[in-house]
């Protein structure tokens, strides 16, 4: 099992930004997947972006396609999620996630939690007007 831990998270006016992190514990990334979700209070959790490890492959939703960059760090075992032009449908809490199978080829599965095998406690965002 992978422990996640992410940070980062907080406070941020719309237009601003902030960079969540996702640091794994116990093993490292490898040829895992590492996917980024957010849920806000009375909604399902919500896709938001997906890294591969071994090929830096990167995958957005729509939403955030633009705005949001997902990136590694090799020497640090973290994966950071770069929020641009925050808006206020932004505000969630925010998950990192690993995919132990970490297929670098496009999937329709990688928007789907249960994709996902081991989950982080997640980090606040909250974006004010």
């Amino acid at each position: 099992q992978v422990q996640l831990v992410e940070s980062g998270g907080g406070l941020v006016q719309a237009g601003g930004s902030l960079r969540l992190s996702c640091a794994a514990s116990g093993r490292t990334f490898s040829n895992y997947a590492i996917g980024w979700f957010r849920q806000a209070p009375g909604q399902e959790r919500e896709f938001v972006a997906r890294i591969n490890w071994s090929h830096a492959i990167t995958y957005y939703a729509d939403s955030v396609k633009g705005r949001f960059t997902c990136s590694r760090d090799s020497a640090k075992n973290t994966v950071y999620l770069q929020m641009n032009r925050l808006k206020l449908e932004d505000t969630a809490r925010y998950y990192c996630a690993v995919d132990r199978a970490g297929i670098a080829t496009y999937s329709s599965r990688w928007i789907y939690s249960a994709t996902y095998d081991d989950w982080g406690q997640g980090t606040q965002v909250t974006v004010s007007s």
